[in-house]
């Protein structure tokens, strides 16, 4: 497998699972969340990374929300489920249940909290490459793992046999562009890159699309790409733009969030506009505090997504 083994590219939201307020999973609302996201026009979608809270939820609650969303979803966009574990042997086992669920891919980051050497890293992908069957969606995510992959690893990783796309998640624009450089050729890359300057560098060393927690931003992200795509320069900068703005606002250069952590501010904020998001699950606590919900809805109607 490589890049052109998939059709993956654009804007995919990373999925938030919806709980009720006493901590169940919400199939409905993960329902119409699948629902949403379609007839908002995104490209894919991703469930179970770090927006839907994984580390929260036992295995067989993952594999229940792999199977009802790529139900819901239908086939009508692709559907990457986030397998992520502390072993090869867990994360296998997440795969193959995804594959048998009907998703079209699977994602892994580098093992969370062990702080693995680079050679543990590539080890890693190693051991699950040989069990698994779909493609795969290798990861960077050194906020969420405690370690970057460093371009010679990522480059090993990449000619894997089945790993078709690397996303890249990290405060290093350096980082992100020397993956786009020399790996872009093989396998897809996912990357911050909606902005006139990710425009540029879409437009003159290439890449894939991004991988966005939550998707709030679609009504840029999606026409972002797809003027990109149409050639339209000038429309995709300014809905670059307008992205840009919005993610300055709210997110942190670490990804991190503003107003509270991440998965709690993001269901606030789709909490504001109407979205299905559902509740939080401890250790995280919902965004209660009403200057920060205020100053949070300023921050959605200043970017126009609130009318």
């Amino acid at each position: 497998m490589d890049r052109n083994s998939v059709n993956w590219r654009g804007y995919i939201p990373a999925a938030p699972t919806p709980f009720t307020a006493d901590g169940a999973i919400d199939e409905d609302t993960l329902v119409a969340l699948m629902d949403h996201y379609v007839a908002a026009g995104v490209h894919g979608v991703m469930l179970n990374g770090s927006a839907g809270e994984w580390w929260t939820e036992s295995d067989e609650e993952r594999r229940r929300v792999a199977k009802v969303a790529i139900e819901a979803v239908a086939g009508r966009i692709p559907v990457i489920i986030g397998c992520t574990s502390f072993t090869a042997a867990a994360a296998i086992d997440l795969a193959q249940d995804a594959q048998a669920s009907g998703a079209d891919g699977v994602m892994f980051t580098p093992p969370p909290y062990a702080h693995p050497t680079q050679e543990e890293i590539l080890n890693h992908y190693r051991l699950i490459d040989a069990e698994v069957e779909l493609p795969i969606l290798a990861y960077n995510w050194p906020r969420g793992t405690g370690v970057e992959i460093e371009i010679d690893t990522a480059e090993a990783i990449a000619d894997l046999e089945h790993v078709v796309a690397l996303k890249c998640s990290t405060a290093s624009t350096d980082v992100v562009l020397d993956y786009i450089d020399r790996l872009s050729s093989r396998v897809r890359i996912f990357a911050a890159l909606i902005s006139p300057r990710g425009l540029a560098v879409l437009n003159g060393l290439g890449g894939d699309g991004y991988i966005d927690g939550g998707g709030i931003g679609a009504p840029y992200a999606v026409p972002f790409f797809e003027n990109f795509w149409a050639g339209d320069l000038d429309a995709a900068r300014e809905y670059g733009r307008r992205w840009s703005e919005l993610t300055r606002a709210w997110v942190e250069p670490d990804f991190g969030g503003r107003f509270a952590s991440p998965a709690s501010q993001l269901k606030a904020a789709m909490r504001i506009l109407g979205h299905p998001g559902g509740e939080v699950r401890q250790p995280q606590l919902p965004l209660t505090d009403p200057a920060e919900l205020a100053e949070l809805e300023s921050v959605l109607r200043s970017a126009g997504l609130l009318v």
